[in-house]
């Protein structure tokens, strides 16, 4: 086997953007998981052949899938623009496990004050880091402004989620249970723009088609945070505005509430009570649990 070429560009994903599966496989591969287990040894090896790579030199043996490979590492663990590594729960390997977690719970202790008011905490605290390590340019944020951000979207999650289970005391059940996704959305909307605040002041560097810089735009910057606020949004919808209507529709069968037994079936003590109190009665019930 010859050398690797080094005409591969990857700047780019390895599959094609113009199709969905190219799309899907590509999203799979940097959200994968399997990288949070990755030890540092690993991580620093995969930098350094990307970093090798892009300055002409190509590590002995070194294939095509193994480069590809080592960038999809790279950029699961390092920042695009600044090169440092991302701190664990930061990185788009950890979406999964952590939001899955998450949204759970949200949708799970959604009734007590108490148990709303954490899980905000907790999701707010998580996005602030998700948004800080993945900060678009290699703008610097202070730590005040840092702060001044996680305080303002954890007040606003916190604010939204428990104004809204007050005002839906009174409204059907289905409506409380969209109160966690109507916080996460108002919590996006004050997150986001306050934690790159410093990108709306500077702006963000713009390239050529071949990742050349050409400089520093605010119209950039307030464009990409706006698409950011609206595609989080939209990311939540799958799991957190469409399980609520499932489930309040299940809760609402019997199959779901409760389950049959014969009585033919009881113990003999407990049959020969109901068969004293009701010969007719053939069938009984009972909670399943969950």
């Amino acid at each position: 086997m010859g050398e690797l070429p080094l005409d591969i560009n990857i700047q780019e994903p390895r599959w094609d953007q113009s199709s969905f599966m190219g799309r899907a496989r590509h999203f799979f591969t940097v959200t994968d998981p399997r990288n949070l287990l990755l030890s540092g040894a690993q991580l620093e090896a995969s930098r350094n052949i990307v970093q090798n790579y892009r300055a002409g030199v190509v590590s002995p043996g070194l294939t095509e899938d193994q480069l590809w490979r080592a960038k999809y590492v790279y950029d699961s663990a390092f920042h695009p623009d600044t090169g440092e590594k991302v701190v664990l729960i930061g990185r788009m390997s950890a979406q999964v496990p952590m939001n899955m977690t998450i949204t759970g719970c949200m949708l799970t202790f959604y009734r007590q004050t108490p148990t709303v008011v954490f899980w905000q905490w907790v999701n707010q605290s998580f996005n602030a880091v998700v948004n800080y390590s993945n900060r678009s340019g290699d703008a610097p944020i202070t730590v005040r402004q840092l702060g001044t951000a996680y305080v303002s979207a954890t007040t606003g999650a916190v604010a939204t989620a428990l104004g809204l289970k007050s005002l839906t005391k009174h409204l059907p059940p289905l409506v409380s249970r969209f109160v966690p996704f109507a916080a996460v959305a108002a919590a996006n909307c004050i997150n986001i723009p306050l934690m790159r605040q410093r990108e709306l002041q500077v702006g963000i560097p713009v390239t050529d088609e071949a990742g050349q810089r050409l400089g520093h735009s605010v119209a950039a910057a307030k464009q990409g945070i706006f698409q950011v606020v609206v595609s989080r949004i939209c990311m939540a919808i799958p799991a957190m505005a469409i399980p609520p209507v499932i489930m309040d529709t299940l809760e609402k069968k019997d199959f779901l509430k409760r389950s049959s037994i014969n009585v033919s079936r009881l113990e003999p003590e407990l049959r020969s009570q109901i068969r004293e109190q009701n010969p007719s009665l053939e069938v009984v019930y009972y909670n399943k649990g969950l």
